[in-house]
């Protein structure tokens, strides 16, 4: 069951106990610890099954229109049930109902990494269209690939 979640302690758990699961995608601890403390202040979706979560999304606004979708996790053994789609589903539904025209969402270029690779299949699969590429945003072994997509 896909629900929003309002309290921000609950927000930081369910952001650990996904991501640190998640090791292939969200390897740098630093990077992790920043996204956990993050979740507390945003649009916060998660999917929960037996009272455990197993994947999750976070919205952050980075303009008077347009939200990002910050970080999405799903446990492994989720991948390709449908959880991310219902959450990307929910956070859309409410991001449109909040009056934001526009959704952007930022990871690692396609062709650097295979895992990376079913991710941008991910997006694109959700109408998610190619942006910009930033070679160094992040560090020349990581290009960052922005999607986009209209929510009006």
């Amino acid at each position: 069951m896909i629900k929003q979640i309002i309290d921000e302690n609950e927000k930081r758990e369910i952001t650990r106990h996904v991501l640190e699961s998640l090791i292939d995608w969200f390897g740098i601890p630093e990077a992790r610890e920043d996204y956990i403390e993050m979740s507390a202040g945003q649009l916060f979706f998660a999917e929960i099954e037996d009272s455990t979560p197993i994947g999750f999304l976070y919205l952050k606004e980075t303009g008077k229109d347009t939200v990002e979708l910050y970080v999405m996790g799903v446990l492994k053994e989720y991948h390709r049930h449908g959880v991310g789609r219902g959450l990307f589903e929910a956070a859309k539904t409410s991001a449109l109902k909040r009056g934001y025209s526009f959704i952007q969402v930022k990871t690692v270029q396609m062709g650097k990494y295979e895992e990376y690779d079913r991710t941008n299949q991910f997006y694109i699969s959700m109408g998610f269209k190619e942006f910009e590429v930033f070679p160094t945003l992040w560090d020349e072994w990581n290009s960052c690939q922005i999607y986009v997509m209209a929510l009006r």
